[in-house]
């Protein structure tokens, strides 16, 4: 055995290769074909290729990936990666003005692109509640961290004094600065989660065995109201003195008519400063008061723009416009006869342009240009015309339809005041029955507080000795405007004691003006028949 194994023959090569032994030509379609016979390693790939990974785990089987846990700790993972992904840098290159510390703000539509990955994956579970719940539980963590993610950010923003440089747009800088641009961007993707969350139901429970996700849609509504509320504010801060000025006359009063002059109607300069500025803030307030939480204080903004200036154009001192003056020719001189002149000076030679033909001129001369200042009803007419191209609250849900109520009925007020002026100016007392002008001031009215039209109506009326409210009631104007034109809602619950002590101050004195006392009866029914 060992001689064998020193000297084996059969491992010593032969001349030539041995021929295989011969196969059957055909096989046996009898006889099964054996597969265990050929080695499984011959032609397998496992060497020149890495095994496939295992496909994602799909939603569809939801009771066993609930139990056995893999399902939601890879959902956890999936959320958790997009949350650092909506957050993250964009690519490609930056512009100069929207960088603030080397980082760009937060791309538009990323809130979107989160809230389609939750809802995607809240409606693969074919209406099954455990699932469901689970999910909602896997939304917390992640949810929570981009909510501090975010503030985190937000807060150096609003604290920078860049943020309030400049407080509003305007002519020079109309767009935001980059400081602004982030604030509003962090904003704006909370608003786009927010639509998420209203469509899928999200955070509208405030029970706790809900969803538990209520803190998170606070959350991101306090971003948006942190960041909307202090440019909202600066922007009224700007137009607010604007329209407190249409209180004064124009500058350019007192110009008297010439016959045969063209008159050209001169706005007051509040007018023509927001006409110029109104288109700016149109479009900022709009970028604004995109999100449907910012309608109250869109509401707010707009409702107290147009208070301010029925406050200002109703307590205006109304100018009587100048007549026209007529003809007048200067003072007839005597002329003196020339009488003989002992003199032997020979009379001056008269010059030679006085011999020359005077030809008419080609054209006659135009006349004049007399400026004119704008009345007060021009100036509300303008005003109202200004307000109504900001952007007013939707009405989509039931808070933003109340707000769109409100402003409306603002503006119906602002709308009705240049027609009760110009009814105003174009009638006067003399000539017309008390009753009957009473009458036609109350239908013009309807529209209007009644605080709102007394002191026009006194203005216009009275015997211009002591008629404003004010002094009616006893007390000094920024008293009475701090304590009862605050707004309207403080307008309406002083009307009533307004009215009656104005009324009782007008019957004590002996000139009383019948229209203003008839008005007044007037107004008093009414407020009788509403309270009641």
């Amino acid at each position: 055995m060992m001689n064998v194994l020193k000297t084996p023959s059969f491992f010593r090569p032969a001349s030539r290769p041995t021929s295989p032994a011969p196969a059957p030509s055909r096989p046996d379609p009898t006889q099964p074909f054996d597969r265990s016979s050929r080695p499984l390693n011959k032609l397998s790939l496992s060497n020149f290729r890495r095994p496939s990974p295992s496909p994602y785990p799909s939603t569809t089987p939801a009771l066993p990936l609930v139990q056995d846990g893999s399902y939601l700790e890879m959902l956890g993972l999936k959320l958790s990666e997009a949350v650092s992904r909506a957050l993250a840098q964009p690519t490609g290159p930056a512009a100069v003005n929207e960088q603030v510390g080397g980082r760009r703000p937060i791309p538009q539509g990323r809130g979107h692109a989160l809230g389609a990955l939750i809802a995607s994956e809240l409606k693969a579970t074919n209406d099954n509640p455990h699932l469901h719940r689970a999910i909602i539980r896997s939304l917390h963590r992640p949810l929570s961290v981009l909510l501090t993610n975010l503030s985190a950010h937000l807060l150096p923003l609003l604290n920078s004094p860049a943020f309030h440089t400049p407080p509003a747009p305007t002519v020079q800088s109309p767009n935001p600065n980059p400081t602004q641009l982030h604030a509003l961007a962090i904003a704006g993707f909370s608003e786009e989660l927010l639509e998420s969350f209203d469509e899928l139901g999200l955070g509208v429970d405030s029970d706790a065995r809900g969803d538990g996700l209520k803190s998170i849609r606070e959350g991101l509504a306090s971003l948006i109201n942190r960041v909307v509320t202090p440019l909202v504010t600066a922007l009224r801060g700007e137009l607010m003195p604007l329209i407190e000025a249409l209180e004064t006359p124009n500058t350019s009063a007192g110009v008297k008519v010439v016959i045969g002059a063209k008159v050209t109607v001169v706005n007051h300069p509040s007018i023509v400063t927001l006409q110029t500025l109104m288109p700016i803030c149109a479009r900022a307030l709009t970028r604004y008061t995109s999100s449907p939480l910012s309608h109250a204080t869109l509401a707010t903004f707009l409702i107290s723009l147009v208070w301010k200036g029925l406050v200002a154009l109703s307590h205006r001192q109304q100018l009587t416009p100048s007549p026209p003056p007529s003809p007048q020719f200067g003072p007839s001189l005597p002329v003196k006869k020339r009488t003989g002149s002992s003199s032997t000076t020979p009379p001056i030679t008269p010059p030679a342009g006085r011999f020359t033909i005077k030809l008419p001129p080609s054209r006659p001369p135009s006349p004049p240009l007399v400026s004119l200042p704008a009345s007060a009803a021009a100036d509300a007419r303008a005003l109202y015309e200004l307000l109504n191209t900001l952007p007013r609250p939707g009405g989509g849900s039931e808070a933003s339809r109340l707000a769109r109520e409100a402003v409306d009925e603002a503006f119906e007020g602002l709308k009705a005041l240049p027609i009760l002026l110009d009814a105003i100016q174009n009638k006067s007392d003399s000539g017309h029955n008390a009753e009957e002008l009473a009458s036609e001031m109350d239908v013009l009215t309807t529209e209007l507080p009644s605080l709102i039209v007394l002191p026009i109506l006194l203005h216009a009326y009275g015997d211009g000795v002591n008629t404003s409210v004010p002094s009616l009631l006893g007390l000094k104007d920024e008293e009475y405007r701090k304590g009862c034109l605050s707004g309207f809602g403080r307008a309406e619950e002083c009307a009533t004691a307004v009215v009656h002590r104005v009324m009782t101050a007008l019957l004590a004195k002996p000139d009383g003006n019948g229209i203003v006392l008839r008005w007044l009866e007037l107004e008093i029914a009414e407020i009788g028949s509403a309270v009641y």
